[in-house]
């Protein structure tokens, strides 16, 4: 205890000792490193707590980024933490993509112009609830791969690779260099993987100490249970720990203690809230009990990084999963202090005045909440179905093979596919039973036979489906990768029908698999919708008799005045009366709706994707049913409300 209220003196101190020190000495050189001493951090030779709060980038749109930065910076915040996701950046080998939304330079340099510290997280493995934890799923193409592990060459390989890619563009950006980035992340909670592996940490240390430098400040982070520690730390990175608000303070440091007996007291993950999966009530922790932490680790000058402060949007197709198998829906908004759209919230101003306590906080106005703008309704026509759209969806023509490929094996890392073949013999009333014995399906399927719908199989909950037709009829089963496991051992997250298919106990072959690309079809028709006022080809007339629950696209436009002052505004769309699917609006894939399911309703549409010189246009994918679809309305409608529902109870 002493040791801490020395800390917590110097801290305070610290900026009159900073001011005399650089009027004595004159100190220009920036450094950022530990006193084991006295168990703080030294910046610029002065003790130094970091108040930081988790930011992904990739999460928000970089039109945000300012907004969301500059009212992280107003509560009081030094320090910002931020993963890089590998996948985001390298989605196909050797192809790397740093710019627009992904330019992570520009918003770590954006952090520094606003004097928030960057605490680096770059993985390759951040887990983050994103797509295979941010490791890129073409590193899958080696099916026996090991990962996170010192034991698979070509893993190890892929890594340096990318490494020397990233970490050369993050150098001049280390605190000592002149940037704001003041310690740097290897990996991430490695003790809670199946590997244990001290080669792979060091292996991943000396390529960290490589490209960075000698003097760069690596640290590990686990969860506060000697177990995690065990396999996660290693000598020469600083071990942090993290927790949240059910966790015993006391008892988490004094894990983190038996690992570094010397040293700052670090939380890398303090949460103050938690993630939703499809199907669950949304998740809260209560701002109290969040701010009564708080308090209690600043008192005792430790260092925190709120885990999120904003957490965002799972846009497209990047949200994870967890095991047993259950997907992450699109909205990553993490109950936070700054919600989804970047809201300011009651716990957002609790925090604020708990950190009052410790530091001045910026004085000025907190920039508002974004005004929202309630659009609407839109009403949607059928376009056609997905195995109607083939000549779009696969212009390259399918893949033929005796048995079916995984989602890997045809080159298709997201999305759908759709296998086809035909029966072998007649299937009436309940038997024979298309089945999948070895739970094949990941993740969910859409089965049909001669385009009459049979129904949906499902990862771990539906393996067995009764079907109906006559030998010789097609059967289609269009497969979704609904996101990849990012946390346990089960990350290598194979997607598609990953074993064979039986119908009455006999192997189905001869498969036809068409890989979808999804985008191909938003283009095809945004195109046509920018340039013509009648109805694209294929656009079909409403009828009842052939309006069936295959996967559906439909279409439509809304317009917003441009006359009226600060219009377009953010917004968010939901789904009365539909199941499951996918949007897009003017080209932009706002991610996956699954209303009937929940707990997340409505989806943000942020303001910058919309305009008011052009109709803005709409694309839907409905997998199951549509509310058109008995037949009593032509049309289907989605609705622009100003209103976020994230919790459907």
């Amino acid at each position: 205890m002493l040791q801490v209220r020395l800390c917590t003196l110097l801290l305070l101190l610290a900026p009159l000792l900073l001011g005399a020190a650089h009027r004595v000495y004159n100190v220009s050189r920036r450094t950022f490193e530990i006193d084991y001493n006295q168990d703080c951090f030294l910046k610029d030779g002065m003790p130094f707590q970091y108040i930081s709060g988790s930011i992904h980038y990739f999460r928000i749109p970089r039109f945000y980024w300012k907004d969301r930065l500059l009212k992280m910076k107003m509560a009081g915040l030094n320090a910002i933490q931020m993963y890089v996701p590998w996948n985001f950046h390298e989605p196909q080998p050797g192809q790397y993509e740093f710019s627009g939304d992904r330019d992570v330079e520009y918003f770590i340099r954006l952090a520094h112009e606003l004097e928030l510290l960057v605490i680096l997280r770059p993985g390759p493995y951040i887990c983050a609830e994103w797509d295979m934890g941010g490791l890129p799923a073409w590193l899958l193409e080696k099916e026996s791969i090991l990962l996170r592990s010192s034991d698979y060459a070509d893993y190890l390989m892929a890594v340096d690779k990318w490494l020397a890619v990233l970490l050369p563009k993050m150098k001049p950006l280390l605190y000592q260099n002149g940037g704001p980035i003041i310690t740097v992340q290897v990996e991430n909670e490695y003790g809670s993987y199946v590997t244990c592996d001290f080669d792979y940490l060091r292996f991943l240390a000396h390529r960290f100490r490589y490209h960075l430098g000698k003097d760069v400040l690596l640290f590990t982070t686990d969860g506060a249970e000697e177990m995690h520690l065990s396999c996660g730390a290693l000598q020469g990175l600083y071990a942090t720990v993290d927790f949240g608000t059910a966790h015993n303070i006391t008892d988490a440091f004094l894990v983190q203690r038996m690992f570094e007996p010397k040293g700052p007291l670090v939380n890398s993950e303090f949460y103050t809230g938690w993630l939703d999966h499809w199907g669950e009530l949304h998740s809260t922790v209560k701002t109290e009990l969040v701010a009564a932490s708080l308090y209690d680790m600043l008192a005792r000058g430790a260092n925190v990084n709120m885990y999120m402060f904003i957490g965002g949007t799972n846009f497209a197709y990047w949200n994870g999963a967890n095991t047993p198998y259950a997907a992450q829906p699109t909205s990553y908004d993490y109950d936070a202090p700054l919600s989804e759209a970047g809201d300011l919230t009651e716990k957002y101003f609790a925090i604020r005045n708990v950190i009052q306590e410790f530091k001045g906080v910026p004085k000025g106005l907190i920039p508002p909440s974004t005004p929202k703008f309630a659009y609407g309704k839109v009403a949607l026509r059928k376009f056609k179905t997905v195995a109607e759209a083939l000549d779009i969806l696969c212009p390259k023509g399918p893949v033929k093979s005796h048995y079916p490929l995984t989602f890997i094996q045809v080159k298709q890392y997201f999305g759908y596919v759709l296998y086809r073949t035909t029966l072998p013999q007649d299937c009436n009333g309940s038997m024979p039973i298309f089945s999948s014995p070895l739970n094949g399906v990941h993740d969910r399927a859409y089965v049909a036979v001669d385009g009459v719908p049979q129904g949906v199989l499902e990862r771990n909950l539906v393996t067995t489906l009764d079907i109906q037709g006559k030998a010789g009829a097609t059967l289609d089963i269009m497969v979704e990768n609904m996101g990849r496991v990012n946390f346990g051992e089960q990350i290598n997250d194979f997607k598609g029908l990953v074993s064979n298919m039986t119908l009455n106990h006999s192997i189905l072959t001869n498969w036809t698999i068409f890989p979808l690309d999804t985008e191909a079809m938003v283009r095809y028709l945004g195109g046509w919708e920018a340039h013509d006022e009648g109805h694209p080809d294929g656009y079909l007339t409403f009828n009842p008799s052939n309006f069936t629950m295959l996967p559906t696209f439909f279409v439509g436009s809304f317009s917003i005045p441009s006359g009226i002052p600060d219009l377009p505004q953010d917004t968010f769309i939901q789904f009365p009366g539909w199941t499951k699917g996918q949007v897009w609006i003017n080209g932009f894939n706002l991610g996956r709706y699954w209303p009937k399911w929940g707990p997340q309703v409505t989806l943000f549409v942020p303001r910058h994707i919309l305009t008011t010189s052009a109709p803005n246009n709409i694309t839907v994918l409905e997998l199951e049913f549509a509310p058109c679809m008995d037949g009593t309305s032509e049309l289907c409608t989605v609705e622009f409300v100003d209103r976020p529902v994230l919790d459907i109870s």
